[in-house]
């Protein structure tokens, strides 16, 4: 299994948990709290941690490439729901 994480340091990290969560629910199962949510993509999985201080996404699947998927699915959705932070991308630890 392939596996990536980010961090965006922002004090809305539980607010954008919350509404990406909702978001993605339209279309698959998440399971989300105000500081947790799995969200099962088809091509992998992502969570989300959040924080007073921030929000850290990870994504797992079976090949680099349904990884750099789900990175992209992940960060097309917060770079808009976090317009605010005038975020362009995540910096990916892989």
């Amino acid at each position: 299994m392939k596996k990536s994480t980010a961090r965006l340091r922002t004090e809305h990290g539980k607010k954008y948990l919350l509404q990406m969560s909702k978001h993605f629910a339209h279309k698959i199962d998440v399971t989300y709290s105000e500081t947790h949510a799995d969200c099962p993509f088809p091509n992998g999985t992502a969570t989300m941690d959040a924080d007073d201080s921030g929000i850290t996404f990870g994504v797992s699947a079976a090949t680099d490439e349904l990884v750099t998927q789900a990175k992209s699915i992940i960060e097309s959705h917060i770079v808009k729901f976090a317009f605010r932070e005038k975020l362009e991308s995540l910096e990916w630890d892989t």
